[in-house]
């Protein structure tokens, strides 16, 4: 049987078997059609099996507002969403839809739209970016091959060296979607395509676990989530060999160095150092046991499933020593990383000075402060006087006014962040040092051109 509808002022035959977009309208954010298939249709009402496993019923008199018939790219689906027939926000999800879980196991998480590369995170490991692959999409043509991150990779990487000019990759999207993971893949395609497999390649590669050990946190959405932008710049020579990279970071979530919602993390580094650092260095850095810091457990889930801080640690650990950072350096980042857990323990007692609100480190604390300012190289009687007061300089002259319990607390928090967000900086800048190799004159200057991969980090809502 079949039910003529009048959609988009075109008469059209609505029949069992047919895919159809269902719109019950709404108006709202995700309010979008969504593709289905019709089950039955009569004279009364016409029943659609929709693609998210619902089944519903439409009168015969609302189905030119709720329904109209599917074009046939969206039915198949296609690689490059150029060449859909519908084009609207839920036809482009639909087709996601389909080329995701129509494949099973061996599913498509890439598709083109043009130029650019649509990535569905599948949160786990698919035996897609091995050697083999990499070959297969080396030199081929844009929409040759089967949408791949390594066909983006490769685009630019001859585009570079077809027209002798820079290049650039731009990552980006929502918090979980895969966006550091995607980096690390472009980067892997490049040191395989350079041609020359050198000691600077592997060292741009090392630098990922080290800036996610101190610039990713799990959080509601992603247990590896990068809580900074960051832009690396990969440089060739003439012949497309790396020489070497630069890495400039953007707006770390330094925030999260002293709250977290339930269900977060503070940054791995702290839950690295608890479950992997040697019993000497915690001894050396006065570390108690984990669950002591109010920082690390602020969020009640200091484990995660998926990821072992011990081997991270490790990990990072080696990372450090291929990228050639010294005893001090390493010494300086782990101080800092201590000195900021015992930082945030301090507290603080209300107190009056001269009919002021004033406040003092409350004598629990004491060793906190001890502990602190041995890591930061500091008296433990300045540290507590700058925490409980503040100068204000007024044509030259300093005067000292005390700080409320309150505010002393939120100064203890400023000091951590910026403690924290400064030595964040620093490991970026030292990292560049080691990656960046300058052109021995000025002729090399000039031949040399680069790749910009841009991993603009994801927002939670």
């Amino acid at each position: 049987q079949r039910v003529y509808t009048d959609s988009r002022a075109i008469m059209v035959v609505v029949s069992t078997g047919d895919m159809v977009w269902y719109n019950k309208g709404g108006g709202g954010e995700f309010d979008l059609p969504v593709g289905g298939s019709v089950k039955s249709a009569d004279a009364g009402q016409v029943v659609v099996n929709l693609v998210t496993g619902e089944e519903v019923w439409v009168k015969s008199n609302e189905t030119d507002k709720m329904l109209r018939t599917m074009h046939p790219s969206s039915v198949a689906g296609v690689d490059d969403m150029i060449g859909l027939g519908d084009l609207d926000e839920g036809a482009i999800l639909h087709n996601l839809f389909h080329r995701y879980a129509g494949a099973k196991d061996n599913c498509i998480i890439y598709t083109y739209t043009g130029a650019i590369l649509v990535a569905v995170n599948p949160y786990k490991r698919l035996a897609i970016y091995d050697g083999e692959t990499i070959e297969k999409y080396k030199g081929q043509k844009l929409g040759d091959l089967p949408p791949h991150v390594f066909a983006i990779a490769d685009n630019a990487y001859y585009s570079m060296r077809r027209d002798k000019s820079n290049q650039c990759c731009v990552i980006s999207g929502e918090s979980g979607a895969g966006k550091t993971e995607t980096t690390k893949l472009i980067l892997q395609f490049m040191a395989a395509v350079s041609g020359q497999h050198s000691w600077i390649e592997q060292q741009i590669l090392e630098a990922n676990p080290i800036l996610e050990a101190f610039g990713n946190a799990k959080t509601l959405r992603n247990d590896n989530s990068s809580r900074f932008g960051k832009y690396i710049d990969v440089h060739f020579d003439a012949d497309g060999a790396i020489k070497g990279a630069q890495v400039e970071q953007y707006l770390l979530e330094k925030s999260r160095i002293v709250g977290q919602q339930k269900g977060e993390r503070n940054y791995h580094s702290f839950y690295q150092m608890h479950a992997g650092a040697e019993a000497s260095l915690k001894t050396e850095l006065r570390l108690k046991s984990r669950d002591a810091y109010k920082i690390v457990m602020m969020g009640e889930c200091p484990v995660l499933e998926k990821m072992d801080d011990k081997e991270e640690w490790n990990i990072m650990f080696g990372a450090m020593k291929v990228l050639a950072f010294d005893e001090d350096m390493m010494s300086n980042i782990w101080r800092v990383t201590a000195a900021t857990m015992h930082l945030c323990n301090i507290d603080f007692k209300a107190t009056q000075a001269n009919g002021m609100d004033a406040s003092e480190v409350a004598s629990a604390s004491d060793a906190l402060l001890a502990d602190t300012a041995a890591m930061l190289k500091c008296s433990p009687d300045d540290l507590g006087d700058g925490l409980v007061s503040r100068s204000i300089v007024t044509r030259g002259e300093t005067t000292n006014k005390p700080l409320s319990a309150v505010a002393a607390a939120s100064t203890r928090d400023a000091f951590a962040k910026g403690i924290y967000g400064r030595m964040f900086i620093d490991i970026v800048d030292f990292i560049s040092t080691k990656l960046y190799q300058a052109p021995a004159n000025e002729a090399e200057a000039r031949e040399r051109t680069s790749i910009g991969v841009l991993d603009i980090f994801g927002f939670e809502n």
